[in-house]
């Protein structure tokens, strides 16, 4: 009679003749990704191919040293042991080295930060800085030994002597060169007194000049305040510090040449740019005031300016008119009381009395016509306070002070308390008017 085994003595066989079979100890798959999703610690997902599915495992800590993100889809060579689970019975392979199919994890974490970065916008052209014409200081951030620092002090020296050149003696190649280079760019924007900075070293292969293609560095380049010259490897060497880069330069020699002028073709050049510019500049200043000329001399005010003035004065005419009326009147009216009152005392016809009336009758013209006098010089003098009154309300004189009136619906507003968000008011000023529109009102407590 068969001898019946339990689920789990099988499993325990299987797991072991997995465990112990030397074949399986360390597998090497190839196969393409599927169903991963990237997930905070280890990764769990799929390697297929056209007939057959196994489960993959990577620890977190193995997975931080791939070097590149895996994506659904992409093809990868592994080294790994497989392990049979016995709760469930399957089975899965548990990764320890992975990469890319045909092509090299650097190449693929080159265009994966690339990606990246350039989504973040630090390669976009808005942001590049415009490089000194004339630099009196320059920074280079490169190795002292190699032959880039002499390339650039030979090229400099002939071209505009006179530059001085700061060097800041960095690693450029293995562990810790990134770090390195970042820091002394950001050292190099602690002076005030460089006016650009080189970056870069000679020719090599990808892992050579693989410090240049990491984060730390393009986000120091990025932030740098002192524009920057990238001139890494040969002309066709690529890196992500030629992306971020100000400008790149194939060679030292060309950085350098970016760098500086030419001391005379560029500086005569320079001298008469500047020259026609300014020619330019005055021509046009001048056009603009002879055009502004010619309309103030066709305006009707300035041919005849008299016109601001003929309804004030013809207004200080009539109230002029008005005093002298006014004041014949009163006086015709105090002489007729003072007749009255002398035909009365001539009534009673003591004589005394009489000469008594007359000398204070006497008395009274002259104090009346002392007061017509005084009464006449303050009307005289109330009515010019008037008139400068008057013309002290002229607009046109407010206006060309350099104030400006402001009006809504062609009624002037005195007050913000008739005005709201988005009202569209005029400005008059002196030499136009503006058509504008309130974004805000701040009322003050009164």
């Amino acid at each position: 009679m068969p001898e019946y085994l339990s689920v789990s003595t099988l499993t325990k066989y299987l797991k072991m003749k997995f465990e112990r079979d030397p074949y399986l100890e360390r597998v090497y798959l190839t196969g393409q990704v599927s169903n991963f999703r990237r997930r905070p610690n280890h990764q769990y997902f799929s390697l297929k191919d056209e007939k057959a599915v196994i489960q993959v495992t990577i620890w977190s800590g193995v997975y931080q040293k791939l070097g590149f993100e895996l994506e659904e889809g992409m093809k990868i060579n592994v080294i790994g042991r497989v392990k049979l689970y016995e709760p469930s019975g399957s089975y899965s392979i548990i990764i320890e080295k992975a990469e890319p199919d045909g092509i090299g994890a650097l190449a693929i974490q080159f265009e994966q930060l690339k990606k990246k970065l350039g989504e973040e916008g630090l390669f976009q052209e808005k942001f590049k800085q415009a490089l000194p014409q004339f630099p009196k200081k320059i920074g280079v951030v490169t190795s002292p030994s190699g032959a880039v620092i002499r390339d650039i002090i030979t090229t400099v020296s002939r071209r505009f002597p006179g530059v001085e050149i700061v060097l800041y003696p960095t690693k450029v190649q293995g562990d810790g060169a990134a770090a390195q280079i970042a820091d002394h760019i950001r050292l190099a924007n602690e002076r005030s007194d460089l006016d650009v900075l080189i970056i870069g070293r000679g020719g090599g292969s990808i892992e050579d000049l693989w410090a240049f293609n990491e984060e730390k560095t393009v986000r120091a380049i990025f932030e740098s305040r002192i524009p920057v010259i990238s001139s890494v490897g040969h002309e066709t060497d690529t890196t992500l510090a030629d992306f971020v880069a100000d400008r790149r330069a194939a060679t030292p020699t060309a950085a350098a040449e970016l760098a500086t002028p030419v001391i005379k073709l560029d500086l005569l050049g320079h001298l008469q740019q500047q020259e026609n510019r300014m020619s330019r500049a005055i021509s046009n200043r001048l056009s603009y005031y002879r055009e502004r000329l010619n309309k103030l001399t066709q305006s009707v005010i300035f041919r005849q300016p008299e016109r601001l003035y003929d309804g004030h004065l013809q207004k200080l005419d009539q109230l002029n008119l008005r005093l002298k009326q006014k004041i014949r009147e009163y006086y015709s009216e105090e002489q007729q009381r003072v007749k009255i009152l002398q035909h009365r005392l001539e009534a009673l016809n003591p004589l005394s009395r009489v000469q008594s009336l007359q000398e204070q009758t006497a008395q009274l013209e002259r104090l009346l016509r002392s007061n017509m006098a005084v009464i006449y010089d303050n009307k005289v003098a109330q009515v010019r306070r008037l008139s400068e009154a008057l013309l002290m309300l002229d607009t046109s004189r407010i206006v060309a002070r350099g104030y400006a009136i402001v009006q809504k619906n062609q009624k002037v507003v005195e007050s913000s308390a008739g005005i709201e968000e988005k009202d569209e008011l005029t400005l008059l000023m002196r030499d136009g008017q503006l058509e504008v529109e309130v974004k805000h009102v701040q009322r003050k407590e009164i």
